[in-house]
Order: structure tokens, then C-alpha cells, then sequence
């Protein structure tokens, strides 16, 4: 199955300083132009679908074998600790300019909004046995019902950032954001077990050991039964992405240092920040030891007046009220998923220009190899991709990266991202695992950046 970052990896736009929008990750980024504004819902769009540990082929791969062996292979050889991720980043508008006293311009302000859905969820492998085989051949096997753990939410962005260079090798970078929850659904602290066993009153007795919690926001007043007008729903979204969900706060921190004229580190914080659900909240909790004797063998006698269906109804109430489940409307908290990234550059290949330009602070290398490190922290265990890649200006409109990158879903990811100016458009396009395009239904993740962009007074 295909899923979406991913990891929220943007290996190819880190450090793609011709590319405006890689101030959003790092902003201490030292951004090739004087100003820049990006077409509205246009200027940077990004999709990530990621599985770390299937992928739709091995399910419905034309090789003669049967379906249902293929969905026991994938059942038995997923581990919980493997997960579907989705991620999608949409910019509303953005922009940004230096400034600075002097004829030299050491500032950047840039701003923006951007609308983003992650979801991830692990995958639950002692529900998934259990689903498959049954309960009949596991007598005795204690399934764990923590196993259940997966988040998503929709989120808007408000931010506004400011690269300083200190002085000749050091600069660095804030951003500041204010997060409009529109949607979120929670439920990554589950625990318990369930066991069947031979049973005192019966021929089984199966006893469930729960402590399982959902939290929900956003979502209860567009689904409750009095809620009928399509309308009334689409301005509540509305309202929200404009600062009018659950708020919460945010912050990137970014550094440069210019060791020297050709080794260069960089590294980024982002979304160090949380928020605080405290508006159209809804919570279910099952918390408790139960114990369920199974089906009375006894059918019903004809003479108590009880029909079949009537006996089994009851059976299945019976089963429904064994748990209690509270609603609750609690605040609560969550936090944004923090993200690092560090990288190290190393510049080569210098070209010598015949045109002065005494305000130009480029070096003129036109080559840049580099190795870059991503981790993003995650319910169960932070997430890891290690990239190497290779840079180039091919002319002066032009510039080429090339990435790869062993992460979570593949140690074959190839990467390729280009940039180009035609006057002052800047358009961009970035594409992660380039050899599984030739048979999509292989990739265990595919990723696609692109934009367009006004950018004024480029260096080179």
C-alpha cells in the first residue's frame, strides 16, 4: 500500500537556496534573490505518500499466487513498529525581502500561510492476527491491544521569519508560527490485552485488560445528527484555517556557518511548538478488566417464547454493555511533530566572471557535494533518513540537485530537483524515488514538490 512525508523529509528543497521556499526549513538559508512573492496556492505544493513495509505490488502482483496468501505474507511480515504515513503542504501566500542599513542588505524577512494534513498510523499487528486467524487456534496467546496507535490532524500555519547574518561565517534564523487546528484525532497511548482461555461457566472465556483512549477536535459539530447544511460546514473550515480553530504556537531555529570559502554547515529546529485543543473536543475512553463467557451452547426452547433472533440480539447486547465507554470533552494538548536537519556542504568548481557586480556576495562555485542528516520525532520512535547529494548551476537560469537518501521506506531513493528562471518566474520541481516510476505500484513512497514564484535582484 502506498502512504503519504513520509517522514515530511524535504531532502531536495534543504539547502536549495535558488528555491525561495527553503527558508521554510531552515531559516537561517541565505536566499538568492533581494525579494521574492509566491503565486497564491501555487507557490509551493507538496505530496508525500510513504508504507516502511509493504507496498501495493506485493498485494496484487499479477504472479499466479493466491490473494490470500499474499495478505498472510504481508500480515505476518509487518512489524508494529512499521507504519502508513500522509503528507500534504500547501502554501495560501508567502513572500519575503532583505533588508538592512547600508548598500549591503545582512537581513531577510520572510512570511507566509500554508496548510498541512499529516497522518500516521502504525501498524496495529496483534489486531490484524487476530482479525485473520481468529481466536479458535490462539487459546492461550496474549494479544496486546496496545498495538492501536495512529495520529492525524489538519493544521494552518501563520509564520513569519527572519534570517541575520552575525557576521562573515555565522548566520542565523527564527520563525515564528501560530498554528490553526482544523481537524485532529489522537489515540497513541493505548495499553492492554486480550486472552482467550477455557473457561469456569463455559467452553472459553476471553478477558480483556483495556486502557484505550481516543481524543478528537474539529469534528464532533460536523458530524452530530442536528448538523445537516453543507454550507454551515464549509464556513466553520473556513473560520478555522483563519486563525479560528484550536491555537498554538511554534518555532524554527536555524544556523549557517561558513567555515570556510567552500565548507559550509547548516542545520534547523522546526515546528518546536504545540497546541491546545480546547474548542469542539470529544474523547472516548475504555479503561477496565472484562471478562466475557462467550455463547450459551443452550439454544433457546421454543416454549420460552424467545425467538432466534431475539437470542442473539441479546447476546449481542450483552457484549456491547460488557464495556463502558466514557464521552468526555477534556482539553488537551498536542504537540507538532519537531524535525531536525543538518547538513554539511562543500563547494567546487569555480567560475570566473567577467562582469564586476561589487554587491555580489556570491563565491562562484558552481559545484556542491554535501551530506545531509533528517530525523522527525514520532509516537513510538523518532524517524531517520541520511541523504548525500550533488549540486550544480547548469547556467545561469538553471540550477540541478541530485539526492540519495536511505530512510524508512527505501535504501534506493533517487532523487532529482530542478530550478529555473525564466525573467523573473522561478518555477521548481522536486521528485523523490525515481526508479519506481517505471512501476508505481512498487514504491513504498512517493514525494513531489513544486511552485512558482516572482524572485527580483538574483546574485547570479
Amino acid at each position: 500500500m502506498l502512504c503519504v512525508v513520509n517522514a515530511q523529509n524535504k531532502q531536495l528543497l534543504f539547502g536549495f537556496n535558488d528555491i525561495p521556499q527553503s527558508v521554510l526549513i531552515n531559516p537561517s538559508t541565505t536566499l538568492d534573490n533581494k525579494w521574492y512573492v509566491g503565486f497564491p496556492l501555487l507557490s509551493h505544493i507538496h505530496s508525500n505518500a510513504g508504507s516502511s513495509g509493504v507496498s501495493a505490488y506485493d498485494l496484487f502482483a499479477d504472479d499466479g499466487r493466491d490473494f490470500n496468501s499474499k495478505l498472510r505474507d504481508v500480515i505476518f511480515s509487518l512489524e508494529e513498529n512499521d507504519f502508513f504515513t500522509l503528507n500534504q503542504q500547501l502554501d495560501i501566500f508567502s513572500g519575503g525581502f532583505s533588508y538592512g542599513k547600508g548598500i549591503e542588505k545582512d537581513n531577510y524577512l520572510s512570511f507566509g500561510m500554508y496548510l498541512e494534513t499529516d497522518i500516521i498510523a502504525y501498524h496495529p499487528k496483534d489486531y490484524t492476527i487476530l482479525a485473520y486467524e481468529g481466536n479458535a487456534n490462539n487459546i492461550g496467546r496474549i494479544f496486546d491491544i496496545g498495538d492501536l496507535n495512529a495520529t492525524g490532524e489538519v493544521v494552518s500555519v501563520l509564520h513569519l521569519g527572519t534570517t541575520k547574518k552575525v557576521n562573515d561565517k555565522l548566520t542565523i534564523g527564527a520563525r515564528g508560527k501560530i498554528y490553526s487546528s482544523v481537524f485532529n484525532v489522537n489515540s497513541t497511548k493505548n495499553r492492554g490485552s486480550f486472552i482467550t482461555q477455557e473457561g469456569d461457566n463455559n467452553f472459553l472465556e476471553h478477558i480483556f485488560d483495556l486502557d484505550l483512549s481516543v481524543q478528537t477536535s474539529g469534528i464532533r459539530s460536523l458530524t452530530e445528527d442536528a448538523n445537516s447544511d453543507v454550507s454551515d460546514d464549509i464556513k466553520a473550515i473556513r473560520k478555522r484555517l483563519l486563525l479560528g480553530g484550536n491555537l498554538g504556537l511554534g518555532l524554527d531555529l536555524g544556523l549557517t556557518y561558513q567555515a570556510t570559502d567552500q565548507l559550509q554547515f547548516e542545520a534547523s529546529l522546526q515546528d518546536f511548538g504545540f497546541i491546545r485543543h480546547t474548542k469542539d473536543i470529544e474523547s472516548y475512553s475504555v479503561k477496565g478488566k472484562y471478562t466475557y463467557e462467550g455463547i450459551n451452547p443452550i439454544f433457546p426452547e421454543v416454549d420460552d417464547g424467545q425467538t432466534a433472533e431475539e437470542y442473539w440480539n441479546e447476546v449481542a447486547d450483552n457484549f456491547e454493555d460488557l464495556f463502558e465507554v466514557d464521552s468526555i470533552t477534556a482539553k488537551y494538548t498536542t504537540w507538532r511533530p519537531l524535525k531536525l536537519n543538518a547538513a554539511l556542504r562543500y563547494a567546487f568548481g569555480k567560475k570566473v566572471s567577467k562582469d564586476c557586480n561589487c554587491l555580489t556576495k556570491d563565491s562562484g562555485y558552481i559545484n556542491a557535494i554535501g551530506a545531509q542528516l533528517y530525523a522527525v520525532n514520532r509516537p513510538k520512535q523518532p524517524q531517520l533518513a541520511l541523504t548525500a547529494y550533488y549540486y550544480r548551476r547548469v547556467f545561469k537560469g538553471l540550477r540541478m540537485k541530485v539526492t540519495y537518501t536511505l530512510d524508512s521506506f527505501s535504501y534506493t531513493n533517487i532523487g532529482l530537483g530542478m530550478s529555473t528562471d525564466i525573467g523573473p518566474v522561478n518555477f521548481y520541481l522536486l521528485a523523490d524515488n525515481l526508479l519506481d516510476y517505471q512501476n508505481l505500484a512498487k514504491a513504498q513512497s512517493v514525494s513531489l514538490q513544486f511552485g512558482l514564484n516572482l524572485v527580483f535582484g538574483r546574485a547570479h
